[in-house]
């Protein structure tokens, strides 16, 4: 007879923590879409420079200056976090852009892609062996890409630029020894000059929406403080959680995004975008069904 399971109370902390993450991100074009009228260019600067302002707070709170000093004084390692934080910029600006558009079924789709696409770079880049279902997922996925370019005549380009960036960020964030919060910290520090001439040149322009829009102007600083909140609910379940299990969770936010364009916001699904969506969660269940047989098999004391 084996004994009954007994519930991990670190694995449910994990779990709601993941839950929580994801469902933020997932609900991010319902924020986004709160700034009408301001350009996607400036809400990316204002979500850097107070994501930056923020994390000052957060770090010295949690006494975590350590790992981030150790980054700032390696030049070869601030190379490779410079690429993690374009990267990660162009994909927010992006992602924005997409929101206020009326594109998030396509954002919904970049981020369904996005796990794809890491296995993708992980065999052209990192040499990785790819498993046999893993191989069907992948061309799977590049099929209902096909399909949608040659039917409707166009590539979802910004799906396909969501997850290549998201891809390549994971791709050279996996090289950097930072957690999470540091590493995001360095990232929106780097590019804090950055916004901040960016900001200051609007300003001369007066193209500014910042203090001139007292409600607007609270919700850029809100949405600084929302880019760190759902990484640290991350950082909470990855510390607790199987990798595997981080995968299933992570189609949470895909969903809810894909439910919020249809719901919500109404954009229309014609046949053959619903044809590809339900390739790519074809695609997507091959993938998750490939890790959940790879994982490390645990051995049960009789």
């Amino acid at each position: 007879m084996f004994p009954p399971a007994s519930r991990d109370p670190e694995a449910v902390k994990g779990v709601m923590f993941g839950l929580t993450a994801y469902t933020m991100w997932g609900c991010f074009p319902l924020f986004f879409a709160l700034f009408d009228g301001i350009p996607a260019f400036e809400i990316l600067i204002h979500r850097i420079l107070w994501s930056c302002l923020f994390l000052v707070g957060l770090i010295s709170i949690l006494r975590r200056w350590t790992p981030v000093v150790s980054a700032l004084v390696e030049p070869k390692r601030l190379g490779r976090v410079l690429a993690c934080a374009l990267l990660i910029a162009f994909n927010w600006g992006l992602y924005i852009y997409a929101v206020e558009s009326k594109q998030v079924l396509q954002a919904s789709l970049g981020y369904f892609l996005t796990p794809l696409v890491n296995i993708a770079l992980g065999v052209l880049v990192l040499r990785e062996v790819m498993a046999r279902l893993q191989l069907v997922a992948l061309g799977l996925a590049s099929l209902a890409i096909a399909i949608q370019f040659v039917m409707l005549g166009e590539l979802p380009w910004i799906s396909l630029l969501l997850a290549l960036s998201f891809g390549s960020y994971g791709l050279f964030r996996k090289q950097v020894p930072l957690d999470g919060l540091s590493g995001l910290f360095v990232e929106t520090l780097l590019l804090f000059p950055l916004a901040l001439i960016a900001l200051t040149w609007l300003s001369w322009q007066g193209e500014s929406h910042f203090i001139h829009n007292v409600p607007m102007s609270t919700l850029l600083i809100i949405s600084g403080v929302l880019t760190a909140l759902p990484l640290m609910a991350f950082a909470g379940a990855a510390r607790r959680l199987r990798l595997a299990t981080l995968g299933f969770l992570m189609y949470i936010n895909p969903s809810i995004q894909f439910l919020i364009a249809i719901i919500i916001f109404g954009e229309p699904l014609g046949l053959i975008q619903l044809a590809t969506f339900v390739m790519i969660w074809a695609s997507l269940a091959l993938y998750s069904w490939s890790s959940w047989q790879s994982r490390p098999r645990q051995k049960v004391a009789s």
